[in-house]
């Protein structure tokens, strides 16, 4: 792997600024990296005059060129719904530029009072629709949602033969097999446009309403933490806990078939299928159990969809049945393995009926009840909206693109399946025309010496650019940093800031962080930066990584606690954890660089704060 060599540091100046985006040096062995991007995703001059952040939440490694649709897209649908459609008073929608293949981000917020007003106006009418029919057009929401993800599911590669079939013939279609070549791998892209168009519908509403929420108890309460806030929503059964409870109900069924034997933590996948395919009726009562259970909970992939790399439980059961020898060790203990729903649901009413008292008036505790009662309305689909979306839809997606590189590697266009994500969209689209030419012809593909040194070439790019540190910022640090999503879903504020920027020291043994879930606990580091060695994780360790993702729920029933870099209270992190029960710091900016692997580490989620001890 080619060193990083930028001719300006990567990260804050000595002078305690961030690196403009134009100071950002080359990476030596990466020269060329720009052709894997778009033009409109590269930093122009005038964006100097700008504050960026890294988005290391949703692209925490270096994006492939296919993958730089997962940049593209979302913010396209993002910004249209929060700017064009609901009219969100002060804020539009967010940019993005690639840089040595990472993404940063800008919002392009509204700052002239009059136009405020003027799109206050119609988001009341726009958004108010939406949250007085909340539950009706969800219903809508879900079925359309479960229509796209069927209609990604039945995208097939047309298998080109020496003669078509027949009955394309007989039933006059009018139309060679060729010609759906270009047609399925469109359809592909359009239906990840129109997912992610319905995937923002619901969800910047959502995020709307906690923020009113959020601002009305911090201007009520100056004295309440973040954590508090959220607390008061917590305790609900979302969708996205739902591949997890299927794994414990695999694991009851383990035991009670008596096979719990083959579950032992270390083995791999393949020896424990292997083991109960031996076992008889019993081992293939478990292996339908499993068959049924991964259409579609195991559609879930390891990271947050937004890498072609990042596999779904379906395709590496690596995670799943790394987590099954504690569930089953547990229900033959006879353990609980249900989450604290219950015990959250009446901490959570406590809490909430505490500060609502506190009110001074009635016209104030109806304002916080109807505020409160739209966040715990709203909060399920933050949550529930990802398994369908970032989960099941985008694995199925990222399943048919694998399937259109497989034709062309059987075809010399490309050496593996795999090779289509270093290509982008509009260059895949090339080659497939390659191969609809030379089927229609008789002719050969001409691609393989155009495209397989391209593939190659961009491989070694990515390895080069993968040991560049990317600067947590870019651009002039703003006056203040006060947006609320911006905090409670990356973690940034201020404070964040100033600590990017070396204006805090700390002492070379602690990180801070939020405190994003309660309580205190010791353990063993496992610092985790790539999320495909999630199965790594053992039992009482503190997980340490740059961003955790919702799927590894299984994971978390093993874990003491969970540190990470980037998330603010209202990040999945920090949801995860405060459902799990267990101790969560998140937004340190800094952890996986000051822990190491083994460390022993105390993790105060009341405070914020953890410590190396030894």
């Amino acid at each position: 792997m080619s060193s990083a060599a930028p001719s300006a540091p990567s990260g804050p100046t000595p002078g305690g600024r961030f690196p403009l985006p134009s100071e950002i040096g080359p990476v030596a062995g990466a020269e060329g990296w720009e052709e894997m991007y778009p033009y409109f995703s590269r930093f122009q001059p005038e964006d100097d005059g700008r504050f960026w952040f890294y988005n290391s939440m949703h692209f925490p490694e270096v994006v492939p060129a296919f993958d730089g649709l997962t940049s593209e897209i979302p913010y396209t649908a993002i910004g249209a719904n929060t700017a064009r459609l609901f009219s969100f008073p002060t804020t539009l929608g967010i940019e993005y530029r690639i840089v040595n293949g990472r993404v940063y981000i800008t919002a392009n917020p509204v700052t002239d009072p009059a136009q405020v007003e003027a799109r206050l106006a119609h988001f009341q009418e726009r958004a108010g629709h939406y949250y007085a029919h909340w539950d009706q057009l969800y219903a809508g929401w879900q079925q359309r949602i479960e229509a796209l993800i069927a209609e990604i599911e039945a995208v097939e590669v047309p298998h080109l033969g020496d003669l078509d079939d027949l009955a394309v013939v007989t039933g006059a279609r009018g139309y060679a097999s060729n010609h759906l070549l270009r047609e399925e791998f469109h359809r592909c892209i359009d239906l990840y446009s129109k997912m992610w168009h319905h995937h923002t519908e619901f969800l910047m509403l959502g995020y709307g309403a906690y923020v009113v929420f959020f601002e009305f108890c911090q201007q009520a309460f100056p004295e309440m933490g973040d954590q508090t806030v959220a607390r008061m929503v917590a305790g609900m059964d979302v969708t996205m806990y739902r591949p997890d409870d299927e794994l414990k109900k695999l694991a009851g069924l383990a035991v009670e078939l008596d096979l719990a034997d083959l579950f032992v933590e270390g083995s791999e996948p393949d020896k424990v299928l292997s083991g109960l395919a031996e076992r008889g009726e019993a081992g293939r009562r478990w292996l339908a159990a499993l068959e049924v259970a991964k259409d579609p909970w195991f559609h879930v992939s390891v990271g947050d969809g937004f890498y072609h790399h990042h596999l779904s439980w379906a395709d590496d059961l690596t995670v799943p049945f790394a987590a099954l020898p504690r569930y089953v060790e547990q229900i033959r203990a006879g353990e609980d393995l249900t989450r604290p729903t219950e015990r959250l649901a009446q901490e959570r009413d406590r809490i909430a009926g505490e500060y609502r008292a506190l009110l001074g008036s009635e016209d104030e505790q109806a304002a916080f009840d109807q505020m409160l009662g739209l966040c715990r309305q709203v909060f399920p689909y933050i949550e529930s909206h990802k398994f369908y979306c970032e989960h099941w839809f985008t694995t199925r997606f990222f399943q048919k693109i694998r399937a259109f590189g497989g034709l062309l590697a059987e075809r010399g266009v490309l050496a593996e399946a795999d090779d289509v994500f270093h290509l982008r969209h509009l260059e895949v689209e090339d080659a497939l025309a390659d191969v609809q030419l030379a089927w229609a012809s008789g002719g050969r593909e001409l691609g393989a010496r155009h495209w397989q040194p391209i593939v190659a070439r961009r491989k070694e790019i990515l390895g080069a650019l993968a040991g560049w540190s990317p600067p947590p910022a870019l651009g002039p640090v703003p006056e203040t940093m006060n947006d609320p999503a911006v905090k409670m879903l990356w973690g940034i504020t201020d404070a964040t800031i100033e600590t990017w920027l070396g204006a805090e020291a700390l002492d070379a043994d602690t990180v801070r962080g939020y405190a994003a879930s309660p309580g205190v606990v010791e353990g063993d580091a496992r610092v985790l930066m790539n999320v495909n060695d999630i199965g790594s994780v053992r039992e009482g360790e503190v997980l340490v990584c740059p961003v955790t993702a919702p799927s590894w729920g299984p994971v978390f029933g093993k874990i003491a606690a969970a540190v990470s870099d980037i998330g603010g209270t209202m990040s999945h992190a920090a949801i995860v954890a405060r459902e799990y029960g267990m101790p969560a710091v998140v937004g340190t900016g800094q952890a996986t660089a000051k822990i190491r692997t083994g460390d022993r580490v105390r993790v105060d989620g009341d405070r914020g704060v953890v410590t190396v001890l030894r």
